[in-house]
């Protein structure tokens, strides 16, 4: 899955920062699992916006992700604050993981 952002540079380097926010359970980062919907810059509240979603509704470590995904965002962006939304449409599945996901979660 592709990731759409409305600023292509700013949104390669957070996908690059996200990159190092691993999903504890599986061992994947989020980008390439496919958790990642949407990064948006809002230059006037110098805001980041990040759509993603969790591989289930009751990920035990949701909280854990989220809060890591808003630490990696703020250490690369640190004059920016982050707002993570939590959505489940569209719903995860095995689809959305990258073929580098895949290379990983198969070796």
């Amino acid at each position: 899955m592709n990731i759409s952002t409305n600023n292509p540079d700013m949104g390669a380097i957070a996908t690059e920062a996200l990159k190092q926010v691993i999903d504890p359970e599986i061992g994947l980062n989020i980008v390439d699992l496919g958790l990642v919907y949407r990064i948006d810059f809002l230059e006037e509240e110098r805001q980041i916006v990040l759509e993603m979603t969790l591989t289930t509704q009751f990920c035990p470590m949701g909280e854990a992700i989220t809060n890591s995904a808003r630490e990696s965002l703020q250490e690369t962006f640190g004059d920016y604050t982050t707002e993570i939304n939590l959505v489940f449409e569209p719903r995860w599945g095995h689809h959305l993981i990258t073929e580098e996901g895949n290379m990983f979660l198969n070796s």
